[in-house]
């Protein structure tokens, strides 16, 4: 591994701290998405919510527990690709791959959430923007397996 892998200057770690960010900043939204969800649906979780905004305490609304599944997916999901991310800027990949991964992984989970939590669509879209995300997981880890192993 080169120094250079961890420098500002490096394409792959300034296109990865990019889609990174869009990655945090969408799971940051979606605590917002279920708070609107909450009020559209006056399904609250909490009865000091409930009185305070005339709703209920409902705590199975199915369209707040559509974006809550969202939410769960992505902290399943998106953390685990930030970590190999990392690890894969350290493999010393080729940019426009590496840049590639990043972009199609981001858009996989955006459409994920979009036709999971926003607009539903039905399957197989869900299904597709997962195993996108999922498939380029798992590539960019054996290829750091590979890449590590040859040391």
């Amino acid at each position: 591994m080169d120094m250079s892998t961890v420098r500002m200057n490096n394409p792959v770690l300034q296109g990865f701290g990019f889609y990174a960010s869009v990655l945090i900043v969408k799971m940051m939204a979606m605590s917002i998405i279920t708070a609107v969800q909450r009020f559209r649906t006056k399904a609250f979780i909490s009865p000091e919510d409930a009185a305070a905004f005339k709703g209920e305490v409902k705590l199975e609304d199915p369209d707040v527990e559509r974006v809550r599944r969202a939410h769960l997916n992505d902290l399943e999901n998106i953390p685990i690709f930030l970590v190999t991310g990392f690890l894969f800027i350290l493999s010393d990949p080729d940019v426009v791959v590496a840049l590639m991964f990043f972009r199609l992984y981001t858009l996989a989970r955006l459409v994920h959430t979009f036709v999971y939590a926003v607009y539903v669509v039905r399957q197989p879209a869900r299904a597709i923007a997962f195993g996108v995300g999922q498939l380029i997981t798992l590539i960019m880890i054996i290829m750091i397996i590979v890449k590590f192993h040859q040391l």
